[in-house]
């Protein structure tokens, strides 16, 4: 087996960390990812972070600005800006 069909390049390893998160990469992409996790500490921390990022999102606890908040923060800045101006 040759190396171009093991290793993968870290754009590809992302690819693949997004779809193993989804449950869509094959068993052949996820030992591919693997194997390059153990010598890029660049995709290692992407995929930490990947993973962190669909745990807080799957989270009860995230909330979101009320509409009405949202537009008083909007016109507020707008304010500012035109004060500063």
């Amino acid at each position: 087996m040759g190396k171009s069909k093991i290793l993968l390049a870290c754009d590809e390893a992302n690819h693949v960390c997004d779809k193993a998160q989804y449950k869509e990469a094959t068993l052949w992409e996820k030992i591919r990812l693997n194997v390059h996790l153990i010598y890029c500490r660049a995709c290692r921390k992407y995929t930490k972070n990947n993973l962190k990022l669909t745990k807080l999102m799957k989270s009860p606890e995230v909330k979101t600005i009320d509409q009405r908040d949202k537009q008083a923060m909007k016109e507020r800045l707008m304010q500012e800006l035109s004060n500063h101006q």
